[in-house]
């Protein structure tokens, strides 16, 4: 009989605060053994743990630009893991945005995300029908969220609002910055002035 492939497996642990890291055994420590023992019960099917741990303590999940995590991510991208195991989907990322990030990075090299606690496993049909429809709900989420600032900015510009970036040549923003608006730079105002009077006698007939 054959062989099932080996599936090697490596543990992602995530702490918000730092409060309780220096406990003999702190949240870092529990969610890794139960994510080990998570894979230890999938051994029939080909699981292996790597050695090694990535652990972010005291690190926020709202951003991807956590150590541990570029590791873990890089260790993917070499192909050295085929699954990556979590606690909740929660100590990963709190971004569906984000989610949807690594999730297309992940099928990129062929390798499978799992949260231990909440039956979500990008592995099998059913975990892929549930992340297809987070998926949808994080695309959803990030169109509405640019129709909101598209309606904001057109809003804004009715009233006559500057909505920042480079300010156009004769003014400058306005000192106090709470105020959206801009104000006349006089030494470029009178350069704008200078060149629209040269281009208007360029163009007269009387001046041709």
């Amino acid at each position: 009989m054959s062989q099932r492939p080996k599936i090697r497996c490596a543990i992602y642990t995530r702490k918000s605060s730092d409060e309780g890291l220096d406990q003999d055994f702190n949240s870092l420590d529990a969610q890794y053994e139960a994510c080990a023992a998570y894979i230890a019960s999938q051994r029939h099917e080909g699981w292996k743990l790597v050695p090694g741990r990535y652990d972010d303590g005291g690190l926020s999940g709202g951003t991807l630009e956590r150590p541990a995590l570029r590791r873990h991510m890089d260790e993917v991208d070499a192909g050295r893991i085929d699954m990556i195991v979590v606690y909740k989907i929660d100590r990963l990322t709190r971004s569906l945005a984000d989610f949807a990030k690594l999730v297309e990075r992940l099928e990129q090299v062929g390798c499978s995300f799992v949260s231990v606690t909440q039956a979500f496993n990008t592995s099998s049909s059913m975990g892929r029908l549930t992340l297809n429809v987070l998926l949808s709900f994080a695309q959803f989420e990030r169109e509405v969220t640019a129709e909101r600032i598209r309606d904001k900015i057109a809003a804004s510009k009715k009233k006559g609002l500057w909505m920042g970036g480079v300010p156009p040549l004769g003014y400058d923003p306005h000192p106090d910055r709470t105020r959206r608006e801009l104000v006349v730079n006089a030494a470029e105002a009178a350069v704008v002035r200078q060149r629209c009077c040269q281009t208007n006698a360029n163009s007269s007939p009387l001046g041709q």
